[in-house]
């Protein structure tokens, strides 16, 4: 599946993950991972693995996903991605 807008689940909160989803016009997935410096190098593979997953998961392509972390364990992060994929492909089907 293909999405077609953007959508955002979660908040800029300790403990949380805002994760925005939006179309890739040059194809694939992409992930931008924003975190703290030790996070990235602690758990930034991890977090990106989570969020493939994800996506793998729920049969998505062509997305970039906007990952800004602020402490969100895995569960979290797999909550808020999956949201934000489901809000941009139901505003996909509207059209």
């Amino acid at each position: 599946m293909k999405i077609s807008t953007t959508a955002q689940a979660g908040a800029l909160e300790s403990n949380d993950v805002l994760v925005t989803v939006m179309p890739n016009d040059q194809g694939g997935v992409q992930i931008q991972l924003e975190t703290k410096r030790v996070i990235f190098k602690q758990f930034g593979k991890q977090i990106e693995e989570v969020v493939r997953g994800k996506v793998s998961e729920m049969d998505v392509d062509d997305v970039i996903i906007k990952v800004q972390d602020k402490g969100a364990l895995n569960y979290t992060i797999r909550a808020r991605v999956q949201t934000a994929l489901e809000r941009a492909l139901a505003s996909g089907t509207r059209d």
